[in-house]
């Protein structure tokens, strides 16, 4: 006589979504969660006092909204979230990305099938979820070919497509809300310490990119800026100084810029160090440039150059910025002391 066993429970999975004013985008990322081939899901949605009609969609979608009581940004909205949340994995997601239907069952995978892994962050497709424009189409193919590029092992976190287990958050501790621009950075500075975290294109969705380049420009710039004390200190770290030609492709864009005036002082035959610049500006990073063009083709080619260029020559600027803030500020310099952090692990 055989004896029917029931299947074993899969672990639940707490999806945190935090918002603010992104109605738009909310109702495509809750519907994508719904309808996740992974069955165990809690949702929840940390609702940053938004002034639109995002908290009524959550409630429409079943989530478990909190609505904090003062905007306090999506770091804190995060640990909000995880305070309650009651799942074994907790997979972070921000409102204006709509996962693939198999995103949180290949997460799950991936954190289960090795305890070295920590954490597991995705990757974005090629096309944005809502197309606004040509600079957001920009973001969304770079952004594309860069993460695509860079799957395997990584040290930092991309916050908007994260899963971490529960144990592991206890242990590393939660997102520091002081750090809007560069909590990313400094989550994966101290989980890396501990665990792998993993990038796999097996987890991945569409996401509403900035879609002026003003925005774009701001964003970046205060990233670049702020991981300055965090590429000093660890100069290996996702996207540092020693991950390949990326970072001189940026010095060479602002070079470009700095030498252009020579072609007014010194005659005509001098604007050929700028050009010569700006091509090699492009040759360090000519793995995108190919993949835009493919995508695209040639005259967006030619757009996106030109508006990398410009994101290229910002974040330089940053850099620089970055550094004389390091070498006068000692409360810079201390930005990724990890004053969250857990006590290490021992070996």
């Amino acid at each position: 006589m055989t004896t029917k066993t029931d299947p074993i429970t899969p672990p639940l999975v707490s999806v945190i979504i935090p918002n603010y004013n992104y109605a738009r985008t909310l109702r495509l990322c809750l519907e994508s969660v719904r309808a996740q081939s992974y069955p165990n899901i809690e949702l929840i949605v940390v609702d940053d006092r938004s002034t639109d009609d995002s908290v009524q969609i959550a409630h429409e979608y079943g989530a478990d909204v909190t609505v904090t009581p003062t905007n306090i940004g999506a770091p804190a909205a995060r640990n909000l979230g995880a305070q309650g949340a009651r799942g074994e994995v907790l997979f972070f997601l921000d409102s204006d990305v709509a996962l693939a239907p198999d995103a949180v069952a290949n997460a799950v995978g991936l954190l289960s099938g090795d305890p070295a892994v920590g954490g597991v962050c995705g990757t974005y497709d090629a096309e944005p979820l809502i197309r606004d424009s040509l600079v957001e189409e920009v973001r969304s193919l770079q952004l594309y070919a860069w993460i695509h590029g860079g799957q395997g092992d990584i040290s930092t976190v991309y916050t908007a497509l994260f899963a971490v287990r529960k144990d592991v958050w206890a242990e590393v501790g939660p997102f520091d809300p002081a750090l809007r621009h560069s909590e990313n950075a400094d989550y994966g500075h101290r989980l890396s310490s501990r665990y792998r975290i993993v990038l796999s294109e097996t987890v991945h969705g569409r996401h509403d990119h900035d879609d002026t380049l003003r925005v774009l420009l701001t964003k970046m710039f205060h990233r670049a800026r702020m991981h300055i004390p965090l590429y000093l200190r660890r100069p290996d770290f996702s996207g540092g100084p020693t991950n390949g030609l990326r970072g001189w492709a940026t010095l060479a864009a602002l070079a470009a810029v700095l030498t252009a005036p020579l072609a007014v002082l010194a005659g005509p035959l001098a604007i050929a160090l700028p050009v010569l610049l700006l091509v090699v500006s492009v040759v360090f990073d000519a793995g995108m440039y190919r993949l835009v063009v493919r995508h695209k083709g040639l005259w967006f080619g030619l757009y996106f150059t030109a508006v990398w260029f410009l994101v290229n020559v910002t974040v330089a600027l940053a850099v620089f910025a970055g550094l004389g803030q390091w070498a006068l500020s000692a409360h810079f310099r201390q930005t990724y002391d990890a004053p969250l952090a857990a006590t290490p692990r021992s070996a």
